[in-house]
């Protein structure tokens, strides 16, 4: 008989997928319900968590898999980031089973995949008979990242979680991890090691944490307003402390828009900061000897001393306030008087917003996708797009967090993708290399152009939704997730031309494509052909 808990958890799970529309079978869905739970901070992309997925035949007890530098997710078929010492590099593994309880056998088999997928020694191309393509891909992605910066001695963390609608762990169950633990640390002797049991009850919990969308902070006196709305303002350094931490004592990742990956540790601008924190006895207030930060948001109100800021992105002042959290985390502060200046902006545009971005970090990293998006194309595309029901994601996770359906957010990555693959015809290059397609000038500019039809870009996300439906439609008979990556593209651009008779059609002519004419015969007939 079903737990309280285990209905609710029922309940939600059959609520959301009808919610988000999505087509993945349950125990996929189940899959990406957990993953976006435990992952909440990172802020994935539907997308992303999706692209993670490695469950199937050959998956050897994993069914995702997810690895992050600097809280920074790594992505398949793009090359390794660059790191400074002492970077953090984590790595999730999930073990997630759409059942009313816990086993032994999923632990043994994350065992025996785990002496295999994680021993260095071994080839990744070894291993295809064993292991499925997806889960080689993004085990892959690990070894790569911790290969490219091993001289930099990264710290390395697993994180395995297992969950299922269970609402209790057996002893014996429990004992496996010891092994499990054991294989990583001979592995990995200096790694870091977690494993978590996620009952139905926990997931619940996970599942009712909300994103902190506004906070107060309190100022030590009035501040000063500024004819755009904003405020400059002294805050004592443990008010601003508070302000950045959630109710665990936890950074708030997401205040810390795309800049979040670049806190740069132990080097001298902050052992600076570090020092003049821990020298807690000099008469200069803190603020004098800092430059202070720069807050966006989309709103500040103040009321006796207390500002609401809604919707904050700390976009300046990262090193200062990542040493300001450890001096407090580590040394247990309970009062400091003193003082840092904030800058709060009330930018009127998201554009605005970037432009600020830039110029106070100079030699900060932005995604490229966070820097083009307010290229005037890309709002003519949302536009027209969300006229015809399609969201697409320029601000990214902007239309996941309002509930719109997994399968109609497009983000602008997808959407070079098909471009490229379809109308430039060049469909290896598209798959191969997605993160290339935004950092080019010379791709950009042939992919995102005002003078490119605006219908153009809508039949081509058309074309490719039909193609990797009926693809989906076929999986379990003939296609594994990553097969249909591997073809996906070249099927949309055959099809296309087939459609229209034309063996290099323009963006006029594909704009024009009659989408009704596409039908289960034709697309299955393209991809029998490709």
């Amino acid at each position: 008989m079903s737990t309280n808990q285990q209905v609710v958890l029922e309940t939600l799970l059959n609520q959301k997928k009808k919610e988000l529309e999505s087509s993945l079978p349950e125990n996929e869905f189940f899959t990406l319900f957990v993953v976006e739970q435990v992952l909440k901070d990172f802020e994935l992309s539907y997308e992303e968590i999706i692209d993670g997925i490695t469950d199937g035949g050959g998956d050897g007890g994993i069914d995702a898999i997810y690895t992050f530098l600097n809280g920074e997710l790594i992505i398949k078929n793009s090359e390794p980031l660059e790191a400074k010492k002492n970077a953090l590099l984590e790595v999730f593994i999930f073990q997630t089973k759409n059942e009313n309880g816990f086993k032994e056998t999923p632990i043994e088999k994350c065992n025996s995949s785990a002496i295999d997928l994680f021993d260095l020694n071994k080839d990744i191309n070894d291993l295809r008979t064993v292991y499925n393509i997806s889960l080689l891909e993004n085990i892959n992605v690990f070894r790569k990242q911790f290969l490219h910066i091993i001289s930099k001695f990264p710290v390395l963390h697993f994180y395995y979680i297992y969950s299922s609608k269970g609402t209790e762990v057996h002893e014996n169950v429990k004992r496996k991890v010891s092994i499990l633990r054991e294989t990583i640390n001979r592995l990995f002797d200096n790694s870091e090691f977690s494993f978590k049991f996620l009952t139905s009850q926990k997931l619940l919990e996970l599942a009712r944490k909300v994103r902190i969308q506004s906070k107060e902070i309190i100022l030590d006196d009035n501040p000063i307003s500024t004819k755009d709305g904003g405020y400059i303002a002294l805050v004592r350094i443990e008010n601003y402390y508070s302000f950045m931490i959630d109710e665990e004592g936890k950074i708030i990742k997401h205040f810390f828009d795309a800049n979040i990956r670049d806190y740069q540790g132990n080097v001298e601008v902050n052992k600076a900061i570090k020092n003049t924190l821990e020298n807690s006895e000099s008469k200069e207030d803190f603020w004098w000897l800092n430059n202070g930060v720069t807050i966006t948001a989309t709103k500040a109100t103040i009321a006796s001393k207390r500002l609401q800021i809604e919707d904050p992105q700390i976009v300046n002042g990262l090193q200062t306030s990542f040493e300001i959290f450890n001096y407090f985390k580590n040394n247990k502060i309970q009062n400091d008087e003193r003082n840092i200046l904030l800058r709060i902006i009330t930018p009127d545009s998201e554009k605005s917003r970037l432009n600020i971005i830039r110029a106070t970090n100079s030699q900060t990293h932005i995604p490229p996708a966070s820097l083009r998006a307010t290229d005037l194309i890309h709002r003519d595309i949302e536009d027209y797009l969300i006229s015809h029901n399609y969201y697409y994601d320029r601000r990214k996770n902007y239309y996941k967090n309002q509930g719109k359906p997994i399968n109609k957010i497009i983000s602008i990555s997808y959407l070079a993708q098909i471009v490229m693959a379809i109308h430039l015809q060049e469909p290896d290059y598209a798959r191969a290399r997605p993160a290339s397609l935004l950092k080019k000038d010379s791709d950009y500019k042939k992919i995102f152009n005002t003078d490119l039809p605006l219908e153009m870009y809508l039949k081509l996300i058309q074309i490719e939704k039909l193609v990797e439906d009926s693809l989906r439609s076929y999986s379990t008979q003939k296609f594994s997730r990553s097969q249909i990556g591997d073809i996906k593209f070249h099927v949309s651009m055959y099809l296309t031309c087939r459609v229209l008779k034309k063996t290099n059609p323009t963006a006029q002519e594909i704009s024009l494509l009659d989408i009704s004419s596409i039908d289960e015969k034709v697309i299955q007939e393209a991809w029998g052909q490709t």
